[in-house]
């Protein structure tokens, strides 16, 4: 294992001393094949070091970062509505510079349509870089079929070069012993505390229910963006309900400390998440999902099959869909118990199940 990264470049895509240190390395290891996933804090010339040593490339996709240069379709000013982070229909590059990058304005508006051409420009020469990707993978896996389809009909791959491929668990660690016995019902979230994942509209579902119950969110804590978190909840959540900072947790152990200690995982995203682990994790502990109804999220959870769905965006309609949860417990977890969709038991994909399945495509 070589651990490197480069934090602060995210916007950065071509880094010639990465792509120095990785060519040695290919010279070192002499691979049979390279599977890449993911560039971003890396650098695109990766692909170009393998392609000169004619080292056959796998790319398996996680976000739409080939497509989109914040990764996520999301952007970052407000529409014309006034919601912040709208989900952005497609990648045009002066609308990338306007919507996205527009806070690297000067702020002079004698500058503006200078500054506009300048990151249009970047934009446009960032696209065309990753846009020369696809003809130098052989083949791309995508982990939702929904990613697969954005992929072949928003960026152009060719259709033989990407496949469906669903992500393999090691199953040894998902598994719980003893009962869910909550004093009151709980939902919980589970992961980073930033706008994508919609935990302000978990927070303000959660204010909205009827009866007693309990929201527990778990993850690393991130400064201001969870401070802004706590303060909302002390605003919306004037019910005598309780929303309980779990802090960190240790993956391996998510079994034990998370899903024995609560009734239903909320997965709030307001992008569109392409094939969510913890949805995944959450199924193969038959513990039940409320999610949204878009992108990879309504693909693995469908609504009163195995779980709950509501509109996206919605936290309205996120606090139906709890409220049905806390007033059905018992019809609830006979959703959870139905797993997995694609498989016969309702299992996830197991880690070496899925290895093998990647060496026949």
């Amino acid at each position: 294992i070589f651990r490197v990264n480069l934090p602060r470049g995210k916007d950065g895509y071509r880094h010639p001393k990465m792509d120095d240190n990785f060519g040695q390395l290919l010279e070192k290891l002499q691979p049979d094949i390279a599977h890449i996933g993911h560039l971003n804090h890396l650098s695109t010339g990766l692909v170009d070091e393998l392609v000169k040593r004619k080292i056959p490339i796998v790319f398996t996709l996680h976000d739409f970062w080939l497509m989109c240069p914040r990764g996520q379709f999301m952007q970052r000013n407000f529409g014309e509505d006034g919601e912040l982070y709208q989900v952005c229909d497609g990648q045009e590059d002066e609308k990338c510079a306007k919507t996205c990058y527009s806070m690297y304005f000067s702020g002079q508006e004698s500058e503006r349509q200078r500054d506009l051409a300048h990151w249009t420009t970047w934009i446009a020469a960032r696209m065309e870089e990753t846009r020369g990707i696809l003809a130098k993978v052989d083949r791309f896996l995508a982990p939702s079929r929904y990613l697969r389809d954005r992929f072949i009909q928003d960026f152009g791959v060719e259709k033989h070069k990407i496949a469906y491929l669903d992500y393999g668990f090691p199953l040894h660690y998902l598994t719980t012993e003893g009962s869910r016995k909550m004093e009151v019902f709980t939902f919980a979230y589970i992961g980073t505390h930033i706008p994508a994942k919609g935990i302000h509209h978990l927070i303000e579902a959660f204010g909205r229910l009827k009866g007693k119950a309990r929201l527990r969110i778990w993850g690393r804590e991130r400064a201001q963006e969870t401070a802004a978190l706590k303060s909302l909840a002390r605003d919306l959540v004037q019910n005598g309900n309780q929303v309980e900072w779990m802090g960190e947790y240790v993956n391996q152990n998510i079994a034990e400390k998370v899903f024995l200690h609560c009734n239903a995982i909320v997965v709030a995203s307001i992008w569109g998440e392409n094939s969510p682990l913890v949805i995944h994790e959450a199924q193969a502990c038959k513990v039940p999902v409320i999610t949204a109804d878009f992108g990879g999220m309504k693909e693995y959870v469908q609504h009163q099959v195995n779980g709950l769905l509501f509109r996206h965006r919605d936290p309205g309609d996120l606090a139906i869909q709890m409220q049905w949860a806390m007033d059905h417990p018992a019809a609830f977890q006979e959703l959870g118990e139905k797993g997995y969709l694609y498989s016969q038991n309702g299992d996830i994909p197991e880690i070496r199940a899925h290895c093998e399945e990647l060496g026949t495509i």
